[in-house]
């Protein structure tokens, strides 16, 4: 099931880092926070990601480390093992590879190698800065017959160029003059986390996954390239990793298995540098054997330009990125910090190109195996939709591509007709062997359409509908008349699913799946008849290609009107299914402490029995359909599932900070926010060693968005009602909608709203309409009471 993974190593609960808005920074050296800061100094760009490991090679024992390097959706499979089997479990697992360290780069004096592990460290000093994308670090290292060494380098994986990284490596002797060698090597004996008896926490593999099938050391004489390349044990990919070396200044060469060792004399004071630039190309993006020539191309592309420009490149594209995606608060440092780093992995993980997605990991980690959840559609895909809209269109391609698994996993879970998408995947294939928690959310079809309804508010972009939305639409609206059916009260209901609260599984009636697909059957019915009358070509080529008949949407608007949608009337609220109310109240009052996540100490059916909820499930409703509750319905279920929700997923809070935030629950608002904003610099989770949690990184900027600003966007249009925490003075946001850029600026007396681009643009604050254009680019207006 998906979760949060059980800390197996006492990492303390704080990153030690110091609290400054723009980056991360640590002055000293501990080896007890190797693992953590490993992924907390992780730098990606969307399909490359590298663990900030340091450039030498880990530090700490085994288990105490992890050397990652991974590129999204590069994957291998293995057939998943059932002791007692069943038709149409799943059969295939995929699971995202660790592949060669290609950063690696080492100085060597008098023949000792530097290595954390093993060296006397001076001084220590490594940042990673969120406006530069540069992770910087300086050591001063005592060899054993004490010479001092000062090594500085800089690494970048290049947000503008999908396929690089760069490293530059810098070797100053302090107190002598002498010989400094400089190795710089590829290492291939890289392997996956093992899970053991934790899936969660990595793969379950039953060997090596990457078989090499050719090394080049040195294209011609005196080239200092290394061109390595594998394939994939049983997903048929091939991988090239190369790299090139440069040296500051005339060196002796000398080939070091997968790479080169440059020698030097150096003077006192004087400084000898090493670039090195490395590039990673895969079958995925192109013809196998394209993937050596493409990767050496790219390299020399990358050395032609130099780190340099590179850097110059890196800076450019987050200044782009951050003029645009910025989320500033007045008056707290530590947690403008947590804003920042939580919006540069958010940018660091998403695939962008329609092939790939983001992991719940993003690329920091193998936790959960590099799959891709609906996570993705629920709580990151807002954050890009408002500022990079681009970006959010790519997610949903990756939807698109991914129809014809999703109509194969629809054929095998008995729908004639239809398309069902996995709880977990990442090439489209369900991954999921634990089906309770996993095959059983068919929600996830809903939460698709969901977020292709929001995109179509948000940018207007009726082309992608016609191109591919609708036939994503309307093929998962299918699967709705496919699995409910009408009771004899004439109420339509799904029975044997389960909901977002993985602690209630193969329930009748779940209110969140049922509320959000009576929305995707009436938004199919909508996209239907709207492209039939305004695109009526596109119309006929999506009608024919998937069999749609005019019966089938009518079908979609009587099931919707009659959705059964649970209520208790005696205690005025939204019941989370048809049993739910009927089970017995977990006994919070004598479960310790350490007993929680409860999936890691109780058995499921145990679990299953009780009325418990990991995550907001019911509560999740109140935020996406906001406009179907009044507000009293709001706080009567949200006073009721508090009670009984654990949070046991980094999930919960952030919508329950949302949630609360709207019904005027000012403190409790906050405390959920803060339990989000800084769960991985803080560890709060205590296992953020393994990888991020993305969808929480994304639900801080929910918090602020849709939270504090209560921010919506729905058919009645856009609309904010601004409240400002007691702790902060001010806050400011930037989204982008049909084209416009607006800024909201919110402070103790009142809330700014400034058009920054476009012609124009009309929304709402607390109820009075407000017209923004060229001509009143700016307006002030009260905050509600």
């Amino acid at each position: 099931m998906k979760d949060d993974i059980d800390n197996t190593n006492d990492i303390d609960n704080n990153s030690g880092l110091a609290a400054e808005p723009w980056r991360i920074r640590e002055d000293t050296l501990e080896s007890s926070r190797a693992f953590l800061h490993e992924t907390l100094f992780t730098l990606g760009n969307g399909w490359i990601g590298m663990r900030g490991t340091p450039d030498e090679g880990t530090v700490g024992g085994a288990g105490d480390t992890l050397e990652g390097t991974y590129l999204n959706g590069f994957h291998d499979t293995e057939a998943i093992r059932y002791p007692e089997n069943a038709y149409g479990l799943a059969r295939i697992n995929e699971f995202m590879l660790n592949v060669p360290n290609a950063k690696r780069i080492a100085a060597v004096i008098d023949g000792e190698r530097f290595a954390l592990d093993a060296c006397n460290v001076l001084a220590w000093e490594r940042t990673l800065d969120f406006r530069t994308g540069l992770l910087e670090r300086t050591v001063e290292w005592e060899t054993a017959s004490g010479k001092r060494v000062r090594i500085a380098s800089r690494r970048l994986v290049s947000l503008g160029r999908k396929h690089v990284a760069a490293i530059e490596y810098a070797v100053t002797p302090l107190n002598f003059s002498g010989a400094v060698r400089i190795v710089a090597d590829i290492d291939a004996d890289v392997t996956n986390l093992q899970a053991g008896d934790d899936p969660r926490v990595g793969s379950a593999l039953t060997g090596a996954s990457l078989i090499e099938t050719q090394r080049k050391v040195g294209s011609e004489p005196g080239a200092h390239d290394v061109l390595l390349l594998q394939r994939t044990r049983h997903s048929g990919f091939t991988l090239a990793t190369a790299t090139d070396a440069v040296p500051s200044s005339a060196a002796r060469v000398e080939q070091v298995g997968l790479g080169h060792a440059f020698d030097a004399d150096v003077a006192q004071g004087a400084t000898f540098t090493v670039h090195k630039y490395v590039a990673y190309a895969s079958s995925r993006d192109m013809a196998a054997d394209a993937v050596g020539p493409h990767a050496r191309a790219e390299l020399a592309q990358a050395r032609a330009a130099g780190f340099d420009a590179l850097a110059r490149e890196q800076a450019g594209y987050l200044a782009r990125f951050w003029e645009d995606a910025d989320v500033a608060i007045a008056g707290d440092d530590a947690l403008q910090q947590g804003v920042h780093f939580n919006q540069f992995h958010l940018l660091q993980s998403v695939g962008r190109d329609g092939k790939t997605n983001i992991a719940a990991k993003g690329v920091t980690g193998e936790g959960y195996e590099g799959h891709y959840f609906w996570d993705t559609e629920i709580y990151v895909f807002p954050f890009f939709l408002y500022s990079r809209p681009e970006i959010a269109r790519a997610l949903l391609q990756y939807r698109y591509n991914g129809l014809p698994k999703a109509r194969e996993r629809a054929r095998q879970m008995a729908h004639a007709k239809g398309a069902l998408y996995p709880w977990r995947t990442i090439a489209g294939e369900e991954c999921s062997a634990y089906f309770p928690a996993g095959t059983a959310q068919y929600h996830i079809n809903a939460d698709v359409a969901y977020s292709i309804r929001l995109y179509l508010l948000a940018t207007g972009d009726f082309d992608f509908m016609a191109e591919q939305g609708a036939e994503i639409v309307l093929e998962t609206a299918r699967i709705w008349t496919g699995i409910g059916s009408y009771d004899r009260a004439h109420r339509f209901c799904i029975n044997a699913v389960t909901g977002p609260d993985e602690y209630t599984a193969i329930v009748n009636n779940n209110y969140y799946t049922n509320a959000m697909a009576r929305m995707h059957m009436t938004f199919a019915a909508d996209v239907a008849e709207r492209l039939r009358a305004e695109r009526p070509a596109d119309y006929a080529r999506v009608a024919h290609a998937i069999g749609l008949e005019d019966a089938e949407i009518q079908a979609w608007r009587a099931a919707s009107a009659a959705m059964r949608l649970p209520y208790d009337d005696a205690l005025g609220i939204h019941e989370q299914d048809d049993s739910f109310l009927s089970k017995k109240p977990w006994d919070f009052a004598n479960t310790p402490k350490e007993n929680y996540p409860l999936l890691l100490h109780y058995h499921p059916l145990v679990i299953y029995r009780h009325q418990v909820c990991k995550q907001a499930d019911v509560v999740l409703a109140l935020l996406l359909l906001s406009n179907q509750f009044s507000l009293d319905d709001k706080r009567r279920d949200f006073d009721f599932y508090e009670g009984v929700t654990t949070h046991d997923s980094s999930l919960s809070s952030c919508i329950f900070s949302i949630v609360a935030s709207e019904i005027g629950y000012r403190d409790k608002a906050y405390g959920y926010f803060m339990e989000t904003a800084r769960l991985d610099l803080d560890n709060t989770h205590a296992n953020t060693q393994y990888g991020v949690h993305t969808a929480a990184m994304a639900g801080t900027w929910l918090g602020v968005a849709y939270g504090f600003a209560g921010m919506r966007l729905d058919d009645a249009g856009l609309r904010f009602a601004p409240t400002l925490p007691d702790r902060w003075t001010g806050y400011r946001f930037k989204a982008q909608v049909r084209g416009a850029l607006l800024e909201v600026a919110v402070d103790g007396t009142g809330t700014d709203y400034r058009l920054l681009r476009g012609a124009s643009l009309t929304f709402a604050h607390a109820g009075t309409t407000i017209a923004l254009d060229a001509q009143r680019a700016h307006i002030r207006m009260e905050n509600p009471q």
